[in-house]
């Protein structure tokens, strides 16, 4: 017996949803309640369960497609029954047709890609046609806009068939590969399908890095010989690079690369060098440009006297880290300035929808962060809850995930402000580009001892610009002035945070 499974009621005056993920594919044996899949309307989100135990027969509604309400979302056959042969659906930018398989040969799928991701890039390939895997060894990896996923071997064998090179876009649940079973199975005799890049590795002993570990060393301003690399032959992967950029491997300044122009001269096309951007740094271009024709935005600038901060957390860093077991930072003070301003000033963590402004009763602070492969921005959620320690170990926890790309989609979403911190990196001033749909932005920025005129004498003291950009549209000037007061007054007296003031 066949049971559907239907989208269930939404919620008041919703009418449809988007299927954002689905966790089971075609074959896979389901039990009751287990959860299939999940939607995404204006507001919420929304788990569909499974109605009874069996097989996931087929999906009638694929990730990304919009579904009214009690709309059929997948079939599935009570027990064991196993479900009819069905023709896979090749992804939109298959490159080569993957040719009929023996009834034993297992295919590698691409894995579940994280909330609303419905495809990703092969970035490298770590194994060859004909080469012998073991279950569970890493075949390759696929980068995504956010994050990097591994793909292992569903069994042990020998790696028949590779039907997506590196480079090339694969959709969610799609095919990557095919196994023979058996580690003592024969490369096949002959092969229509595009080779992986290692393939191509030249007799002469000359190891070909993985492609995203050479724009993560380009990116990082490290040269090869500053990285110790993990993968076959001594091969470069990416995350050795992030692990060489996290030991405080001394940097070089990198290589600037030729920008495309046109015309461009004979003598110097040979000098310039063309790499494909990758998906995370697409992603950001597009959204920061974005952010610049959606939002009217403007920014405006303030300074602080950092001598109150650096006095206190001199006393206090040692009973600090004993106590809590995490140093003392600026971050924790500068996040409690911004929720202190955002509670007076609540437009800045507010955002429009359509014709509505929605004002946020919360703090859910990003974090801007610097990464070997781009900007990423963790989300501290309810931040307004938080002790200065619980503040310290949740950004020193999303800062080390974000290093190591191992930040999930969950921690990326939901920020109501940000903190972009290019102090860190020697910027003295800057105007922060908007994060939508936020309002409001924070720029810190390095510490500089200047003189400055005090009670009519002249001192020096450590100054900091501070920049707020935000979003004209809801934010007015006063506000974001007003924003930037309060900000300065709490750091420049850390007292008032502790008395509300």
């Amino acid at each position: 017996m066949t049971s559907e499974v239907r989208v269930p009621t939404l919620g008041e005056s919703v009418t449809e949803a988007t299927v954002a993920t689905w966790f089971k594919k075609p074959g896979d044996q389901v039990e009751v309640d287990e959860m299939l899949c999940e939607l995404e309307t204006d507001k919420v989100t929304v788990e569909v369960p499974s109605p009874i135990a069996g097989t996931l027969n087929d999906i009638v509604a694929a990730e990304g497609e919009t579904v009214g309400v009690d709309a059929l979302l997948a079939n599935i056959s009570e027990g064991g029954e196993k479900p009819a042969a069905k023709q896979d659906k090749p992804a939109a930018t298959a490159k080569v047709e993957a040719p009929a398989t023996g009834g034993d040969a297992i295919d590698v799928m691409v894995p579940t890609l994280g909330e609303s991701v419905t495809e990703a890039t092969i970035s490298t390939w770590f194994k060859k046609v004909g080469d012998t895997v073991e279950a569970d060894e890493m075949l390759c990896e696929l980068e995504t806009d956010k994050v990097s996923v591994e793909v292992p071997a569903p069994a042990a064998g020998t790696l028949t068939k590779i039907l997506f090179e590196e480079g090339a876009t694969v959709e969610a649940n799609g095919k990557l590969a095919v196994i023979a079973p058996g580690a003592g199975a024969a490369a096949p005799a002959s092969k229509t399908d595009t080779p992986a890049a290692p393939s191509a590795a030249p007799a002469s002993g000359d190891i070909e890095d993985a492609p995203s570990a050479k724009k993560a060393m380009a990116e990082a301003g490290i040269t090869r010989d500053q990285v110790t690399g993990t993968g076959r032959d001594g091969r470069v992967m990416k995350e050795d690079v992030a692990r060489a950029v996290a030991a405080g491997t001394s940097a070089a300044k990198p290589t600037p690369v030729a920008a495309p122009r046109a015309p461009s001269a004979p003598q110097d096309a040979a000098r310039e060098e063309r790499v494909k951007m990758t998906r995370l740094r697409q992603t950001i271009a597009k959204r920061l440009k974005d952010s610049q024709n959606t939002a009217a935005m403007l920014t405006t600038y303030n300074e602080v006297d950092m001598t109150e901060i650096m006095a206190l957390r001199n006393e206090y860093k040692d009973l600090f880290l004993k106590k809590h077991g995490v140093k003392l930072g600026f971050m924790s003070f500068f996040t409690k300035a911004c929720i202190h301003a955002l509670h007076e000033v609540p437009e800045v963590n507010a955002e429009i929808d359509g014709t509505d402004v929605v004002y946020k009763n919360y703090v859910n602070m990003g974090i801007a962060a610097g990464t070997p492969t781009g900007l990423v921005v963790p989300v501290i959620k309810d931040a307004q809850d938080m002790s200065f320690a619980t503040i310290e170990k949740s950004i020193g926890e999303m800062g080390a995930k974000a290093r190591d790309g191992k930040l999930s989609m969950a921690e990326m979403q939901g920020g109501t402000f940000t903190i972009s911190n290019g102090g860190v990196y020697g910027s003295l001033m800057s105007s922060p580009i908007l994060n939508p749909p936020q309002s409001g932005i924070l720029g810190m920025h390095k510490i500089q001892d200047r003189p400055m005129a005090i009670n009519g004498q002249v001192v020096i003291r450590p100054m900091m610009y501070l920049a707020l950009s935000y979003d004209h549209r809801i934010v007015d000037g006063k506000g974001a002035v007003t924003f930037l007061v309060r900000v300065k007054e709490a750091l420049e007296d850390p007292r008032r945070l502790l008395m509300d003031l």
